[in-house]
């Protein structure tokens, strides 16, 4: 057991964030039977599709991309990073997920590292791959309303790291996950049904408790808990590339000037995408379509 372990050392502490950033950069990329097995599972039960994984230059680059209901976009693309396109991401997760150290170090082994600038600076100056969703929290917990949209707010601060460190940016867009369970209740509305009232009684719901990021009730297919075997289709942009403004502190103005270029690529992807899927649905089994309804 390690330090952090046992005295519940804040992540604000220097040394913390130190240690972590030590046992990220010594994760190597993963191979073998286990990620052979989640592949398969994957390509059989999503059959998931990349488009213009040829605009993905060979050298490092910050892959950013629309994140889906529940974060499941991650189990879905990273077998597919791995096998097809023989890269390994690292994905940039809320610090609010690190906060106990013994799932910290679960999160890390596979490849998931803390969504801190210093941490992001490290990875970059090694040269790695990095995974990023600008939405957070915000895009995983999403209305039905607001499926396949972007909801970044104000963060530009990915594209600032990534001016300074002179790196790649490599807009992509994901459609499937998104679609993967049916909303028997949104999030929102939560708070004022019966069963927010049972919530708030046991004390899991409470005035504090703030509507927008409360998750919707998943329903699955054929009303079970598991996903609906969605078709996924993954597309890649064209790269940004900012090794121009290595080394350098851009301005606000020039930093929302890139970050609205890297939406709307991702955008552009995503209304590509759900017409190639849309184009697609005459090809589905009539198995798939029951379990997709």
């Amino acid at each position: 057991m390690s330090l952090f372990e046992k005295n519940n050392t804040p992540l604000s502490d220097p040394r913390r964030l130190e240690h972590h950033i030590k046992q990220a950069l010594a994760v190597k990329s993963p191979n073998g039977l286990t990620v052979e097995i989640a592949y398969q599972i994957v390509k059989r039960i999503f059959n998931p599709m990349v488009i213009g994984a040829q605009n993905i230059p060979k050298g490092p680059c910050l892959f950013v991309g629309n994140h889906s209901l529940f974060a499941l976009d991650g189990a879905i693309i990273r077998p597919v990073f791995l096998k097809e396109l023989q890269r390994f991401p690292r994905a940039m997760g809320d610090k609010f997920l690190f906060t106990i150290q013994p799932v910290a170090n679960i999160l890390v082994e596979h490849g998931i590292v803390m969504g801190h600038p210093e941490v992001c600076s490290a990875l970059m100056r090694d040269q790695q791959d990095l995974l990023l969703f600008p939405g957070g929290a915000y895009e995983s917990v999403k209305p039905k309303s607001k499926l396949y949209e972007l909801q970044w707010k104000e963060r530009y601060g990915f594209v600032r790291l990534a001016a300074m460190h002179g790196y790649t940016i490599m807009p992509f867009g994901l459609v499937g996950p998104d679609d993967f369970y049916g909303h028997l209740m949104e999030g929102r509305d939560l708070p004022d049904s019966a069963l927010g009232n049972l919530l708030a009684r046991i004390g899991l719901l409470t005035d504090d408790t703030r509507s927008d990021i409360i998750p919707p009730i998943p329903i699955g297919s054929l009303g079970t808990p598991l996903p609906k075997p969605q078709r996924c289709y993954l597309g890649f942009g064209k790269p940004i590339n900012l090794s121009q403004h290595e080394g350098k502190t851009l301005a606000k103005k020039r930093l929302l000037a890139i970050r609205e270029e890297v939406a709307n690529q991702i955008e552009h992807q995503l209304t590509e995408l759900l017409l190639k899927r849309e184009q697609d649905k005459g090809k589905d089994s009539l198995l798939q379509r029951l379990l997709t309804f």
